[in-house]
């Protein structure tokens, strides 16, 4: 009687929760109407169990924050199948980041939804491509819960901040790693090898008619067939998709405080983006930008109408995508000259036809001044000029590798964090290599996500003989991390490991000299040297500040005798041509 009346509950339980699994798993977004999101207890509870009703769900830990809580990942395999190295042997992988800035989540319950209604089978299950997300990245802005920091934003009520808990915006960290998360990121990043990738964000800028914006990765940093692709069939393809479920979309309009139709050009996502960084693995990546002033149900619902419209182009390209990064990763290996930076092809542009409202500057009653005002009642379609076509602006020549002395153990660390092959020397090793000098820079005047960054950099080249010594590390460039390498190593690329501050400390003298000690060595220089005495007075004679500095004179010749600081200026990882 008692193995009956188990087996009955048994059943009963079953039963009850196989009529109400089409009921379960509703959102706070849909209970509200489209006007409130999830906590971030909620959502990670939310996948949490939705993985323990449905089997193709995985939820894992994946890594710490600055927080102090971990970041998750969320697999859907209808296969059921969740080791990364077995699934990339016949499937595309399409990596989605949510929640990087927490007050845009729309990405956030979109993706709840889309996984609930794939293992509901409200949507058809994709053959060929697994799906991964992390559902809230920014842990700590998502926890710092508010209603007032997104001022330009229509909904929803109560969101996240920007910040994470260490205040740092995590967009802009990908490359310096200075945040838990960014190096949780990396390790997830690295266990995934994402085909695609997908950021979810709200913009700010102007009016116009769209809810949807893509920002996919500048085409011409992925070289060559790869970069065709993502322009000229993937961006297009995704529009036409998108276009059957009524959706307009657009690039990211990229102007402040103007109107879209005096024409735009793209956005260049530098490596300390996310899909800058997921670039230099050859990813196809985008950010998806809604129009912060339309209302969240229609930007949440747009966002997901857009995910699944991605996941249709990965499944009729699956194949196409996994040729063209192969043969992207092999003609990267292939160049002898790589592009450190870029600047617009003014040569070049398309037309977007672009659908906007009427605006015009008028007299501000606040501050008396000009201020631009937007007419939604006089929408427009209109022929604006979209420049999206970017040339080398710097380039160098890729070394045969790379040497760097054990002591810079910050950058040996990111190295391997981003699964840098690289060998130790085996005892002191002298090696004839090309040596970088500092020869000039800018610095940021203001603080910028904890740094004041360099810019405008640029070096010397010398070739030295120089001993390594036994521990010091040796990093070929023919390996799939050398987009990465030559981004972060070579000093005069934007987000470079020197313009990010890590080597600093070369930046100052640590010795010098005392002007009454080193006047009488002054003399005996110049007067053991005609050629540089008449470098020196040349140099007085043309430049008025130097003539009236007596210490900026003696430090002149300071710096070219043998006192001089080898260390000051020099750029200590080396180049093996």
């Amino acid at each position: 009687m008692k193995k009956t009346a188990a087996f009955f509950l048994i059943y009963l339980s079953f039963n009850i929760l196989v009529s109400q699994t089409s009921h379960e798993f509703v959102t706070n977004f849909e209970k509200s109407g489209g006007t409130e999101t999830e906590t971030y207890q909620e959502v990670i509870s939310y996948f949490r169990n939705l993985s323990h009703v449905y089997p193709e769900i995985s939820i894992q830990e994946m890594g710490k924050t600055d927080s102090g809580e971990p970041l998750h990942l969320i697999t859907y395999n209808p296969e059921k199948q969740f080791n990364f190295s077995e699934i990339r042997k016949s499937k595309r992988i399409l990596l989605i980041n949510n929640g990087i800035h927490p007050g845009e989540t729309d990405g956030i319950d979109a993706t709840m939804m889309l996984y609930r209604d794939l293992a509901q089978g409200k949507i058809k299950a994709p053959k060929n491509t697994v799906l991964v997300t992390i559902p809230i990245y920014n842990i700590g802005g998502s926890l710092n819960r508010n209603t007032g920091t997104r001022a330009n934003q229509n909904g929803p009520k109560e969101y996240g901040f920007r910040g994470n808990a260490r205040n740092y915006d995590l967009n802009r960290d990908f490359i310096k790693c200075d945040t838990k998360n960014a190096k949780s990121f990396t390790e997830i990043f690295h266990l995934v090898q994402p085909d695609v990738f997908i950021d979810n964000h709200v913009s700010n800028g102007a009016d116009y008619q769209y809810t949807l914006t893509h920002l996919f990765t500048q085409h011409n940093k992925l070289n060559g067939n790869l970069g065709l692709f993502l322009d000229q069939e993937m961006m297009p393809e995704l529009e036409k998709k998108l276009a059957k479920k009524d959706w307009d979309i657009t690039p990211y309009v990229n102007v402040f405080n103007q109107v879209p139709e005096i024409g735009f050009s793209q956005f260049m996502d530098y490596p300390r983006y996310s899909t800058g960084y997921t670039a230099l693995w050859n990813v196809l990546g985008m950010m998806v930008e809604t129009h912060m002033l339309k209302p969240y149900k229609q930007r949440v619902e747009g966002t997901y109408d857009l995910l699944i419209s991605m996941v249709e182009v990965i499944e009729d390209n699956y194949d196409k995508i996994a040729l063209l990064r192969e043969g992207s990763v092999s003609n990267f290996k292939e160049n002898t000259k790589y592009p450190l930076d870029w600047i617009i092809d003014e040569t070049k542009s398309t037309t977007l036809n672009f659908k906007g409202f009427e605006g015009e500057m008028i007299t501000s009653d606040v501050t008396g001044s000009q201020r631009l005002k937007y007419n939604r009642n006089k929408p427009f379609t209109k022929e604006v000029e979209y420049k999206k076509f970017f040339k080398p602006s710097v380039e160098v020549m890729v070394p045969k590798a790379y040497i760097i002395p054990q002591g810079w153990h910050d950058v040996i660390e990111l190295l391997q964090l981003n699964k840098v092959a690289m060998t130790r020397f085996e005892k002191d090793t002298s090696v004839t290599v090309s040596a970088y000098k500092i020869a000039a820079f800018e610095t940021r005047k203001n603080a910028y996500e904890g740094h004041y960054q360099h810019y405008n950099t640029s070096v010397t080249s010398s070739k030295e003989k120089i001993t390594f010594r036994k521990g010091d590390y040796f990093v070929t460039t023919n390996q799939l991390a050398k987009r990465y390498l030559l981004e972060t190593l070579e000093p005069e690329a934007p987000d470079s490991f020197f313009n990010w501050n890590f080597f600093d400390t070369i930046l100052q003298k640590k010795e010098g000299f005392s002007p009454y000690v080193f006047e009488d060595t002054a003399k005996n220089m110049l007067e053991a040297n005609v050629e540089l005495k008449a470098e020196f007075l040349k140099k007085k004679e043309s430049d008025k500040d130097f003539a009236a500095n007596w210490y900026a004179q003696l430090n002149w010749l300071y710096e070219r005798s043998q006192h001089a600081e080898k260390a000051y200026l020099q750029y200590p990882v080396y180049r093996l041509n």
